[in-house]
């Protein structure tokens, strides 16, 4: 049957699902010594558990303010929280649910990603001696295992 198919004549349309849910957190792993955390925020989507955004940073609003601007274009009415200062202080009431019950599967992210990426790993012996390389080895494992990009 697929054979048969002209893909000129196949039509596919895109659609967002009714209510966009979303959960966000953050994860924080060594850079050189454990006086210098560096923080993965990301955000996952609460229905899949797919990774739909992160951006790597200080604990601190303005890397959260990163995270909230990529997330803009999904169109998120919902966000499923811990409850961090920043998240408090920039979502609407309305729109913001905070406790566990609703973080469990980006806090079983990120159990996969400590298992998966060694210098994640709270207690090892492999860390990054600089932001720059810890942020490129944990960008490109998320793109290629989370996005399937080919980098």
């Amino acid at each position: 049957m697929l054979n048969g198919l002209n893909p000129q004549e196949v039509t596919v349309e895109i659609q967002k699902v009714g209510d966009q849910e979303a959960e966000l957190d953050e994860m924080w792993s060594d850079v050189q010594s454990k006086a210098h955390p560096r923080w993965l925020w990301h955000a996952i989507d609460h229905t899949t558990g797919e990774i739909l955004t992160y951006t790597l940073g200080d604990h601190k609003d303005e890397v959260f303010l990163t995270l909230k601007a990529l997330l803009e274009p999904f169109g998120i009415h919902r966000f499923y929280t811990d409850g961090w200062g920043a998240y408090e202080r920039h979502l609407p009431s309305e729109q913001h649910t905070v406790g566990k019950a609703n973080t469990q599967k980006i806090e079983r992210k990120h159990l996969t990603l400590r298992i998966r990426i060694k210098r994640l790993v709270r207690k090892t012996i492999c860390f990054s001696k600089l932001d720059k390389m810890h942020d490129i080895v944990v960008g490109l494992f998320i793109n290629r295992y989370e996005f399937g990009v080919l980098v």
